[in-house]
């Protein structure tokens, strides 16, 4: 089982990453350091990670990680977007579903957009 340490601003994180080929692209690609932006309760940034969409979900769950192939965008879900429609996490469209924060992902919501983030594999 692979897994990342997530540092956004002042909040750290592990998360475990499933056995896809979008997962293999961007632990191959670790360590990757990149500025935040937030877009409801989602943080995303544009990372050297270059893959199609592999089972693109338009609706996902509570800590997911997930690849934006539009954007070739690294995403943290911890609550709704603007896209949302009632308690869902809607993406801006579908996103590959890569991997899962471990804990409470409701921490990223004190990270501000324009923070520092650190993606690294924890060994």
């Amino acid at each position: 089982m692979r897994k990342i340490r997530i540092t956004a601003g002042d909040v750290t994180a592990e998360a475990t990453l499933d056995d896809s080929a979008t997962a293999d692209a961007i632990w191959d690609a670790l360590p990757l350091e990149a500025r935040a932006s937030t877009w409801g309760e989602e943080i995303y940034f544009g990372i050297p990670v270059y893959v199609d969409e592999e089972d693109g979900q338009e609706v996902v769950e509570l800590g997911d990680l997930g690849y934006w192939p539009p954007g070739h965008a690294f995403c943290i879900f911890f609550g709704r977007t603007p896209m949302s429609r009632g308690n869902e996490i809607r993406p801006a469209s579908a996103v590959n579903v890569f991997g899962r924060v471990e804990g409470d992902p409701k921490a990223f919501t004190s990270v501000p957009s324009g923070a520092n983030v650190k993606l690294e594999r924890v060994e």
